[in-house]
């Protein structure tokens, strides 16, 4: 145990890496898509997506898994301190998941197949901050609310949708 704080120490600044692409990627789709027709910015944003996904986020990725593995492995009574690390551990998956999605949408933008719009991709980039507000809520808490977590969809929800709502015309409002 006496490594634990050191191995967490690593597992934070691999989580904060990890979500530092994650929030930081979908963005760079969105000037992807919203600038198309500049051929020489988008090639500049592809080599950006590549290296930020490639170099930064996968291995961040796998660093936090790495280390949380390691953490739970010398820590296993966390299982026994409530449902809050089981939780925890599902949206991490999600998280995983997500990752996953960025590089298809990345490789669709490579190869210039995607037809996803900026606002898709606006909408898209709210997921990994849902997550994160979840994950660090149960692990600070220690506990899930299932109100605050359905409060936290809902929330998300509705921006998603703010965002993706079409815009009135002028003459409309």
């Amino acid at each position: 145990m006496e490594y634990y704080s050191w191995i967490l120490t690593f597992h934070i600044v691999a989580v904060m890496s990890w979500m530092a692409m994650l929030f930081y990627l979908p963005r760079l789709f969105v000037y992807h898509v919203e600038n198309i027709d500049k051929e020489e910015y988008v090639k500049i944003v592809k080599i950006q997506e590549y290296k930020i996904y490639k170099y930064i986020g996968m291995p961040a990725m796998w660093a936090t898994i790495i280390s949380g593995t390691v953490m739970i492995y010398l820590a296993e009574d966390l299982f026994k301190t409530g449902v809050w690390l089981h939780a925890k551990l599902t949206v991490v998956i999600v998280l995983i998941i997500y990752s996953y999605s960025l590089e298809y949408f990345r490789k669709n933008l490579a190869n210039n197949v995607c037809k996803r719009s900026g606002k898709f991709f606006r909408a898209y980039n709210e997921i990994p901050t849902l997550l994160a507000i979840l994950i660090v809520t149960y692990v600070v808490v220690k506990t899930v609310s299932v109100t605050f977590t359905l409060a936290m969809i809902l929330l998300f929800t509705f921006i998603i949708y703010m965002i993706m709502k079409p815009k009135r015309a002028k003459n409309e409002q």
